[in-house]
């Protein structure tokens, strides 16, 4: 058993602020749940850890997925997720992301969102691994996040009822005497007035921070996605699902064996263009190994390049995307372009060299189809959320749709049935176990040499006997970076337990002792909640039909 290293508590606040709801995270998720609950008049808090534009939501470069052309259906969206989640979708959260897709996406535009079009105005659509359709719509070529991040921040500016804090990381959960959320502790960093550790009061509280790419030493997430959603949700005895389920994406741009940190992502919309993978001689691997070839869903494209470098004992393989032409890699993917030639590689005449890094979770906070968690007052929207819709894999561009559905949802259940305002139980004394953030390297290597791509019971095993020695270095402070290597800390162990005991191979889940997918025995999820020593309560459930109940107002 792994002991994870709890933190108990915070510092006493030295100041608090109240609003009716407070969101943590200004990414798609958490800033269109803010702008959900201002229609109905109630008053929010939007905390972020750094500035507000500095999420994952910025970096989104294929685009968001939606049945827009005529020739597509919700039901052909629904289907393709589907078969990306490998078994373990819960459908009916599948069947509100594909039916209110298409409508949320046109929210979108009526916010000011400007999407990149066809001759005759319609919303130009392309295709990524796992669609059968051109579904995907694309901003600025390969700068769809950045666009979206552009309208909701200035949306946010101009509304009075949403108050933003930039710089403050949210430490723990604040509940009153039944159990149920009532704030957060926040540690606010420079900001003059509201600075250190203090306490935002609400009776609702949604999580959207992302998820936890930093767990891993070579990701295509930003320094922020250090899990700090999901491990104040631990802390405060949430259930959490799915953990296991990360997705390494098959084409992240290679810059040798000592990169670290954020890489530099080659989206899928290169090969929905016509790009292909080839190894190093120059052979088409993936046309024997899905019928969908190139765009076979990202889990079966990072498998077989993994096979592939270890048949020619490679550390990459190669992206051929020369066909494109000058003109559409400037017209489509402007920011990729940039990127390349800035390392040196001109994708116009030179072969990209690309391998699998981790790339999104599809675990998280388990939250029923309107973003509740097991913690009354407590909800949960985007990637820090587990609703079910990405099973074992996500299928590509369903990541910011799933955070635009989901925040109108969360945004009508609160609207209509705002908890009951009680009074706090504060923190009262500091008894904190943080890590110090020089171990941040130890957790990451870790990760990434034995819970990656490739995993099996020994190397789960010796990574489980890595992270327990963390248990014996110095004691961290109470400052950001030391908060965030224990919230890193955390989920590696959550989820180094999690592939432990998934004993198959199932989507972004790849055990090499347990080869086969086995449903008789794992077509359910993983759901865990963290006890107060340390140590981690797992049990199995069904696939569908989580409900938690919410006891605000009716």
């Amino acid at each position: 058993m792994i002991q994870l290293p709890v933190q108990l508590a915070a510092a006493q606040p030295g100041w608090t602020v109240r609003a009716d709801v407070i969101v943590v995270g200004s990414g798609i998720a958490g800033l269109a749940t803010a702008l959900h609950l201002r229609r109905s008049g109630l008053t929010v808090l939007v905390v972020t850890k750094a500035q507000v534009n500095e999420g994952s939501t910025r970096w989104a470069q294929g685009g968001i997925a939606a049945a827009l052309a005529e020739d597509d259906s919700p039901a052909e969206h629904l289907e393709d997720t589907l078969e990306a989640g490998v078994g373990l979708c819960d459908e009916e959260a599948v069947r509100a992301l594909v039916t209110e897709g298409p409508a949320a996406v046109r929210g979108l535009i009526s916010l000011g969102a400007r999407f990149d079009t066809e001759p005759d105005g319609e919303i130009a659509l392309t295709r990524e691994g796992g669609h059968h359709r051109d579904r995907i719509a694309h901003a600025g070529g390969d700068a769809t996040g950045a666009e979206i991040s552009r309208a909701m921040v200035e949306a946010i500016a101009q509304d009075p009822g949403i108050e933003l804090v930039e710089n403050a990381l949210a430490l723990d959960l604040i509940t009153d005497v039944t159990g149920a959320a009532q704030g957060i502790t926040l540690h606010v960093m420079g900001t003059g007035q509201r600075d250190g550790v203090g306490a935002a009061l609400a009776p609702a509280v949604v999580l959207a921070t992302g998820g936890f790419g930093q767990v891993f030493r070579q990701t295509t997430n930003p320094y922020v996605s250090t899990g700090d959603g999901v491990a104040l949700a631990m802390r405060a005895g949430a259930d959490v699902a799915d953990l296991e389920f990360v997705q390494f994406h098959p084409t992240v741009m290679w810059l040798g064996p000592f990169a670290q940190g954020q890489q530099p992502l080659v989206s899928e919309a290169v090969r929905g263009e016509g790009a292909y993978l080839i190894d190093g001689d120059g052979a088409r691997f993936m046309v024997d190994e899905h019928p969908m070839a190139d765009l076979a869903p990202r889990d079966v494209v990072a498998k077989s390049i993994m096979r592939r470098m270890r048949q020619t004992q490679t550390d990459h393989v190669w992206l051929d995307a020369r066909k494109l032409g000058a003109d559409t890699w400037v017209r489509r993917f402007p920011t990729i372009l940039e990127s390349c030639r800035s390392r040196g590689i001109d994708p116009v005449t030179d072969l990209i060299p690309v391998s699998p890094a981790q790339h999104y979770v599809s675990g998280g906070v388990l939250t029923d189809l309107f973003g509740r968690t097991s913690i009354p007052g407590l909800y949960a929207c985007g990637e820090v959320a587990c609703t079910g819709v990405h099973g074992a894999n996500r299928l590509a561009s369903n990541s910011l749709l799933e955070g635009l559905v989901f925040a109108g949802r969360i945004g009508s259940m609160i609207s209509a049935k705002l908890g009951v305002v009680r009074e706090p139980i504060l923190p009262s004394h500091q008894d904190q176990r943080l890590l110090p953030h020089q171990v941040r390297r130890r957790v990451q290597k870790t990760m990434d040499r034995h819970v990656g791509v490739l995993r099996s019971a020994d190397s789960l095993e010796l990574a489980a006997t890595e992270l327990n020695s963390l248990a014996t270095t110095e004691l961290g402070r109470p400052i950001t970076e030391d908060w965030e290597t224990t919230n890193i800390a955390t989920i590696a162990a959550a989820l180094t337990r999690h592939a432990s005991l998934r004993e198959e191979t199932r989507g972004s889940h790849w055990r090499e002792d347990f080869p086969e997918r086995d449903d008789a025995l794992w077509q359910v999820r993983l759901v865990s909640n963290l006890n107060v020593d340390g140590t981690l309560s797992t049990r199995t459930v069904p696939r569908f039909g989580v409900t938690y109940a919410d006891e605000g107002r009716s």
